[in-house]
C-alpha cells in the first residue's frame, strides 16, 4: 500500500514505480533533448516526437497519430459520435473538456501567466510551450537540417520548407500556401491592412513595407539615399493600395 495516498498494488515493483508520482523521481531520460520521465511507457511515448513514428493510422481517411487516445478521439469524427458546440462561433469539439478549454478564448480568461515576464495565456499548454522561449528548451528537432524548435507545431510547420508541401488552400482563389503566407496572401483579397503607422496613420498589409515607410519619418534631412528609400515606400504604399488588380476569377466562394 502507498503511504501517500493508500493506493495498493499487487506486487512491489507497481508500488515503487508508483511512488514516484509523490517523490518526483524521473529515471529514463530522452537522449535526444535530456527530458526525464518516471515511467519508461512514458519515455517510450516521447521518444516518437522525435522520431516521427505514427503507429496509429486512422482506416477512414489515413490521418496518423502517436498515441491511440488521440487516434480513438479522431474516430469519433467519423462515426459521427455527438460533439460538443460552442455557442459563440459554432466550432466542435471532442472531447467535451477541449470545449471548455476553448471557451477561455471567448471569456479573455487567461488564468496562466508566466513568473518570468508576466505574459498571461489560456492554456496551461501555451503557457509551458510559451516558457520555453525562456529556458532555451528546444526538444523538437528537424532531422532534415538539424534545426531544433520549442514545440511539435512549429516542427512541422517548418518541414514544409524540406517537403515543398503548401497545405493551406486561399479562400478566395486556387492557390495554396503556407499557413504564413496564406495570411499574408489573402490581404491581397480582402485589402486588409493590420500594420498602421504611428506618425502618420498610413497602413500597410505587410509589416515588412510599413517598417521601409517608417524609415520616411525617421529621416530628417533628405539626401539622394533617402529619395530613394522614399521612392520605394511610395511604391508599396501604391502596391497596397488601389491599382493592385483583382481577378475577377478571385472571388470568396
Amino acid at each position: 500500500m502507498c503511504a501517500h495516498c493508500e493506493k495498493r498494488f499487487s506486487d512491489k515493483t507497481n508500488l515503487v514505480i508508483h511512488m514516484r508520482v509523490h517523490t518526483g523521481e524521473e529515471l529514463f531520460m530522452c537522449d535526444q533533448c535530456k527530458k526525464r520521465f518516471s515511467k519508461k511507457k512514458k519515455l517510450e511515448l516521447h521518444m516518437k516526437i522525435h522520431t516521427g513514428e505514427k503507429p496509429f493510422t486512422c482506416g477512414q481517411c489515413g490521418k496518423s497519430f502517436t498515441q491511440l487516445s488521440n487516434l480513438n478521439v479522431h474516430m469519433k469524427m467519423h462515426t459521427g459520435e455527438k460533439a460538443f458546440k460552442c455557442d459563440q462561433c459554432g466550432k466542435t469539439f471532442l472531447p467535451a473538456s477541449n470545449l471548455k478549454m476553448h471557451l477561455k478564448v471567448h471569456t479573455k480568461e487567461k488564468p496562466h501567466s508566466c513568473s518570468v515576464c508576466g505574459k498571461s495565456f489560456s492554456l496551461l499548454q501555451d503557457l509551458k510551450s510559451h516558457q520555453k522561449i525562456h529556458t532555451g528548451v528546444r526538444n523538437h528537432m528537424c532531422f532534415e537540417c538539424d534545426k531544433t524548435f520549442i514545440s511539435a507545431s512549429l516542427l512541422k510547420r517548418h518541414q514544409t520548407v524540406h517537403t515543398g508541401e503548401k497545405p493551406h488552400k486561399c479562400s478566395y482563389c486556387d492557390k495554396r500556401f503556407s499557413l504564413s503566407n496564406l495570411k499574408t496572401h489573402e490581404r491581397i483579397h480582402s485589402r486588409e491592412k493590420p500594420h498602421t503607422c504611428d506618425q502618420c496613420g498610413k497602413s500597410f498589409a505587410i509589416k515588412s513595407h510599413l517598417k521601409l515607410h517608417t524609415r520616411i519619418h525617421a529621416v530628417e534631412k533628405p539626401d539622394h539615399r533617402n529619395l530613394r528609400l522614399q521612392n520605394s515606400a511610395k511604391l508599396l504604399e501604391g502596391d497596397d493600395e488601389e491599382n493592385r488588380s483583382y481577378p475577377e476569377t478571385c472571388r470568396k466562394k
